[in-house]
């Protein structure tokens, strides 16, 4: 490669790099805790080693968060490390970000070349999604750089016909089902198909390799949940998500099939609408979600059929064709995960789209750079120019849903694309440095939605438990900002000048929203912390996760996440609070719902602590004194 080039391809990568890192990074710690439910989970890991390797939500093991732990193994080391802030809980998920785009620049460069990899890499660094989940601490940032680094993998054991390389790919999946369980194996079928199209070797060992690699995945995800299912259960924590305490309960049904068919056992129903939003094939463009993730979805679905159309011809003597490897796998990906969340009844939020940015961005990347270089012929010329319109249409669609924010920016989008059209259809006639500036001038336009949406949610805290990424229409009501539609279809409320959350404003917090603690309450809880298990209980994870962030002590998180947990029976609290192990109660119901089949244990025990013992006001929190039971 001469050394200009070379120069150059490191500048590139440097500029796409150090440019992500800024986007993900900059005034991070603006969101606090961002969700307090697993931040409370990383500070309980950091202080119990027990509580590191079950995922629990308290540092005395009383409850596991409702996922597997792989994404707190990370956090929990970071805040034992470093200590206890926004900082030590969000800069691990941003270098994971920075990371993937990396990992995905590396995987499309192979296939497409360098200009393909840049392109990909800022696709996916700008997808609004993903802007907002590499700047959170949910699991999701985890388990999208797992699944890239298994389809790089994957892609290297096709080229090099090594069983090796897939091997760490099933892996890699494996720990991206300890990430976040079932959604990990999406992917699978997709990537075995692949391997037995493209792999250079005879059928029979490619079907051995399958089979090594069926062993590796299920190693790599079952070696935690056969430790969990062995381990006494009375001297470990309770699975939260689950109503008998068993992880495969929560990975086949809360968290698993439920998911697809809305038979959540313990779920509290739709969130605020009463239900999870419009299924159908449109899902993906509708409402807050199009602006999430869908700014280049048209493009990637027309580019992934040019491919295939340009792959149609490869042989068996050409099976392992790079370019349509890649395409099967990047094409397979986006499909089939696109039509389960699109098509699911169960608990769905805008933010676990972020797994879909990868594939979109390289089938972009991998497309328009193959056009760009068959610019000379014009069939080329008119697919190429055809999506470059697509797709600054469907952007200016998704601009003008935020009229009340830079109503500007759509017609300016628009305004280019029409400029660029004519020139883009001629393009091949262009000497090569007005090329060089009418593919600038292209990506730029094209890239100009989603960039925006980026630095708006780049620029804006956000709390809670789903939090929505972009800017969003508002409308005031009686002082609080009516945020819709959001993922489940229904309006969402903050304050002004909140941090966004796509949980809603709870004062006191709630089912999607921790609390913050007055120092009154703090120093309530902290006063002989040491001398009980538990400084207090509250009903509902996000309730007890912002009082043990703000004591630094265990809190009980009475019922799990939704309240709806049998973890623990009101006859086990009892036995704890005459043992002396639990110190105070704050008072309220909590959220739980028992509709889906959930336990009511949590509404017995907060309707017996407040008929047995007498309430305690520290500004707008009632407290129970139960050291007195004892």
């Amino acid at each position: 490669m001469p050394r200009r080039r070379f120069a150059a391809r490191h500048l590139g990568v440097a500029a796409l790099l150090g440019g992500t890192a800024a986007l993900y990074l900059w005034g991070l710690s603006a969101s606090g805790w961002a969700n307090a439910f697993y931040a409370a989970a990383a500070q309980a890991g950091a202080q119990d080693w027990t509580a590191w390797f079950f995922g629990s939500s308290d540092a005395a093991n009383a409850i596991t968060v409702d996922k597997t732990p792989a994404a707190l193994w990370v956090t929990g080391l970071s805040v034992r490390l470093f200590g206890l802030s926004s900082w030590s809980i969000l800069v691990p998920q941003a270098l994971m970000g920075v990371a993937t785009v990396g990992l995905l620049y590396a995987t499309v460069r192979r296939t497409a070349g360098t200009a393909a990899g840049l392109l990909a890499g800022a696709a996916m660094a700008l997808t609004p999604v993903a802007v907002l989940m590499f700047r959170f601490n949910n699991p999701d940032a985890l388990l999208t750089l797992l699944l890239v680094g298994a389809a790089y993998a994957v892609l290297r054991g096709v080229a090099a016909g090594r069983t090796g390389w897939l091997v760490l790919a099933a892996t890699l999946i494996g720990f991206g089902f300890l990430t976040k369980m079932l959604q990990a194996f999406l992917v699978v079928p997709v990537f075995a198909a692949v391997w037995l199209l493209a792999a250079p070797t005879g059928l029979h060992r490619r079907l051995r390799d399958l089979v090594l690699a069926c062993v590796a995945l299920l190693v790599g995800a079952g070696w935690w949940v056969l430790a969990v299912e062995l381990w006494p259960v009375g001297s470990r924590p309770y699975i939260g998500g689950s109503q008998a305490n068993s992880v495969l309960e929560l990975v086949f049904g809360y968290n698993g099939f439920g998911r697809i068919t809305g038979d959540e056992i313990g779920s509290v129903g739709g969130g605020f609408g009463g239900g999870w939003g419009r299924t159908g094939l449109t899902r993906l463009f509708d409402g807050a979600l199009g602006g999430e993730i869908a700014w280049l979805l048209p493009a990637a679905l027309v580019l992934l059929g040019v491919l295939l159309w340009r792959c149609r011809r490869a042989d068996r003597a050409d099976r392992s064709d790079p370019l349509r490897a890649a395409t099967i796998l990047w094409g397979g990906w986006l499909l089939l995960t696109g039509l389960v969340f699109s098509l699911m009844a169960g608990i769905f939020h805008g933010y676990y789209l972020v797994v879909l940015a990868p594939a979109i961005a390289a089938l972009v990347g991998m497309g328009a750079t193959v056009l760009w270089r068959a610019r000379a012929a014009l069939p080329a010329r008119i697919a190429l120019t055809a999506t470059f319109a697509l797709t600054v249409v469907w952007a200016f669609a998704l601009l003008t849903r935020t009229v009340q924010w830079n109503a500007w920016l759509g017609w300016t989008v628009l305004a280019a694309g029409a400029a660029l059209t004519l020139p883009l259809l001629g393009v091949h006639r262009a000497p090569r440095v007005v090329a060089a500036g009418i593919a600038t001038a292209v990506t730029a336009t094209v890239l100009a939605g989603p960039a925006a949406y980026a630095l708006d949610t780049a620029a804006t805290p956000h709390t809670g438990a789903v939090p929505v990424a972009g800017p969003q229409t508002e409308s005031r009501r009686g002082g609080v900002v009516l945020i819709g539609p959001g993922p489940g279809g229904s309006p969402q409320g903050r304050p002004p000048g909140a941090p966004r959350s796509g949980g809603g404003f709870m004062r006191g917090g709630g089912l999607l929203d921790s609390p913050t603690p007055s120092a009154e309450v703090t120093a309530l809880l902290q006063q002989d912390a040491d001398a009980f298990t538990w400084a207090a209980a509250a009903v509902g994870s996000n309730n007890a996760a912002g009082y043990q962030l703000a004591a630094g002590a265990p809190v009980m998180a009475v019922g799990g996440f939704n309240g709806t947990d049998p973890a623990p029976t009101l006859e086990q609290f009892q036995q704890l609070v005459a043992q002396g192990k639990v110190h105070w109660f704050v008072g309220g119901r909590g959220p739980g719902s028992t509709e889906s089949g959930g336990s009511d244990a949590a509404r017995q025990i907060a309707d017996w602590v407040a008929a047995t013992f007498p309430p305690t006001t520290v500004g707008s929190t009632v407290l129970y004194d139960l050291s007195g039971a004892s």
